[in-house]
């Protein structure tokens, strides 16, 4: 079947125009398994089919490939906009996909609502009526210090649905943290001065020392009046924002206190992973760094060109501040169309100019290239890689790729009551929380019956198709064989592991070992003699157990609010009958 799909392909992309562009691949669900991009089409997608030595991972890509749909651009930037767009757009499981965890806090203030406050934010959205500061480098102490602002110079401290319903002042104004705007004990003008004050200590220094003189006039004031206590709080205070401010003035020194916006960029190849790290600088300060990574394996293309389409996925999705320049090695001609790309897809109105590192960047692009290595180093060293977890899960299941997609799922109940399930969507190790899912179950004469729950669960999740490459339930040999029985029937062929303690395993047939650990995880694996110890994988381990750490939360959440529910509902019923 695959050698006449395969031969059926190669026929059609024999077809196609010489030109640039980006082909869609589709499974037999016609569902997108991969994007590409191409400045041939033609020459391009006919390699997947043809009898050239291929790679294992394009191998397995074309085994799954039933057919494919073909976009032509007028040049090869179009095709680098158009690749990320489809990206983002079909989330295809062979790409190579964005994972950033890490943001940088943010201070926004909405002008749009009355009497604006200092909000602090990790992804701000940027529109038209919001100003933003920021990013600001991690261990400054943002919070601390907008919050301190917020006290100092009296600024509303409350959301806009409390500032709307109150009609006397909190206790805030008692402790004079606040000037009430709220029952209008401040003009707006009044409050505006106050609030332009506390946004000096984000702009320039000459702006900060304007506002700290204003907070050391108050603070004399207040010991001549012998309000000792209110000028103990403000010399605090003035404490505490005059080492702000020197920390935000320190410039990076190889920059020679220019205030730049760069981004440098460099990569590492290892045996097993790639790791790009990004140094990020602001206003001339170096505000931190990300790093991320992705398995050699799942190259589909040269180094390089699999490198700036992950980055490019990244700057069209971050919340971060823009750079004004990235630096990165490459040659010319291929960072000019990238950069073309990045500002097409951008659309800003300042252009960001991509460069490869001259003399003046050349040690902290060498810094960058540094971290990348050793950041993969001191992955692999403590057994922390996604991909080593993954791959030994091939191994123990036997498949033939490494799972990508893996649910969880998780029953909870408390004496037969309000039953509730959840479903958890891991992609490449890491949690995707746009899919997970709950489940109400039903209740049952005989109360906890996990078995005849998870049967229930599973037979209303594969009415849904698109499934994982491995089922793992919550539970021991009794839970798995119960989901392997509604596979079977449903003619469903998924793979299904069990993670439970060696006690819920000593007590299931068919499982006995004296010597084990009574808080050893053990992985259940159908057809295996004796469960798999996961202690002797770290990186499963850490996949596994955060896996059904999170089931048991999600699970939990909605069975603790249903069980809610039903016992306020009881309670209202006995009032009405007692009426």
């Amino acid at each position: 079947m695959n050698e006449k799909m395969t031969a059926k392909n190669l026929e059609k992309a024999n077809t196609l125009p010489n030109t640039s562009g980006c082909y869609l691949m589709k499974n037999k669900e016609d569902k997108v398994i991969y994007v590409g991009k191409a400045k041939n089409l033609k020459s391009r997608v006919t390699s997947y089919f043809n009898q050239s030595v291929k790679t294992p991972k394009t191998e397995i890509l074309v085994s799954h490939i039933v057919d494919f749909d073909f976009i032509i651009t007028g040049n090869d930037t179009e095709a680098f906009v158009l690749e990320n767009n489809l990206i983002k757009k079909y989330a295809p499981k062979y790409n190579i996909r964005l994972r950033d965890d890490k943001t940088y806090p943010y201070v926004v203030v909405n002008f749009a609502e009355p009497f604006p406050r200092l909000e602090f934010v990790r992804r701000p959205e940027r529109t038209k009526n919001k100003v933003i500061f920021g990013p600001f480098v991690t261990g400054s102490n943002i919070w601390e210090v907008m919050k301190l602002l917020t006290k100092s110079f009296g600024l509303r401290d409350c959301t806009l649905r409390d500032f709307l319903s109150r009609k006397e002042p909190c206790l805030l104004y008692q402790m004079r943290q606040c000037t009430a705007p709220c029952v209008k004990l401040i003009t707006s003008e009044e409050y505006d001065k106050n609030l332009n004050f506390a946004l000096n200590f984000f702009k320039s220094r000459e702006k900060s020392l304007e506002s700290l003189k204003i907070l050391e006039d108050r603070m004399h004031g207040a010991a001549t009046n012998e309000d000792f206590e209110h000028a103990a709080i403000l010399r605090d205070q003035i404490k505490l924002l005059t080492d702000f401010m020197a920390s935000a003035q320190q410039k990076n020194t190889e920059l020679h206190g220019e205030a730049v916006n760069v981004d440098v960029m460099a990569y590492h190849v290892g045996d097993i992973e790639v790791d790009i790290s990004l140094y990020m600088i602001r206003n001339g300060i170096l505000l931190g760094h990300k790093t991320f990574h992705f398995a050699v394996a799942d190259m589909m293309e040269d180094v390089h060109e699999e490198v700036m389409v992950y980055m490019l996925q990244y700057y069209t999705n971050t919340f971060e501040s823009m750079p004004d320049l990235i630096v990165i090695s490459d040659e010319d001609e291929r960072l000019k169309s990238w950069e073309q790309a990045l500002n097409e897809s951008l659309k800003l109105d300042n252009k960001i100019k991509v460069e490869s590192p001259k003399r003046k960047y050349k040690s902290l692009y060498d810094l960058t290239k540094k971290h990348s290595e050793e950041s993969q180093r001191i992955r692999l060293s403590n057994q922390e890689s996604i991909y080593v977890g993954l791959n030994k899960l091939k191994d123990l299941l036997d498949l033939k790729e490494r799972p990508i997609t893996l649910e969880c799922y998780d029953v909870a109940i408390w004496q037969g009551k309000s039953p509730t399930a959840s479903l958890i969507y891991f992609h490449d190790g890491k949690p995707d929380k746009k899919r997970y899912r709950h489940y109400h179950l039903e209740e049952r004469p005989e109360g906890n019956n996990d078995f005849a729950m998870m049967q229930e669960l599973f037979t209303r999740r594969l009415e849904h198709g698109d499934f994982p490459d491995v089922f793992v339930i919550d539970g021991g040999i009794g839970q798995v064989n119960s989901v392997l029985a509604v596979l079977k029937e449903k003619n469903v062929n998924v793979p299904v592991v069990g993670i439970a303690k060696s006690k819920t395993i000593e007590s299931a047939e068919g499982f006995k070992d004296a010597d084990i650990n009574k808080s050893d995880e053990r992985l259940i694996i159908p057809n295996r003699v004796n469960p798999f110890i996961l202690h002797k994988s770290p990186a499963l381990f850490r996949i596994i157990v955060q896996m059904r750490d999170e089931a048991h939360r999600f699970s939990r959440k909605l069975h603790h609010k249903t069980e809610e529910k039903r016992l306020f509902g009881d309670k209202i019923k006995k009032i009405k009958q007692k009426k």
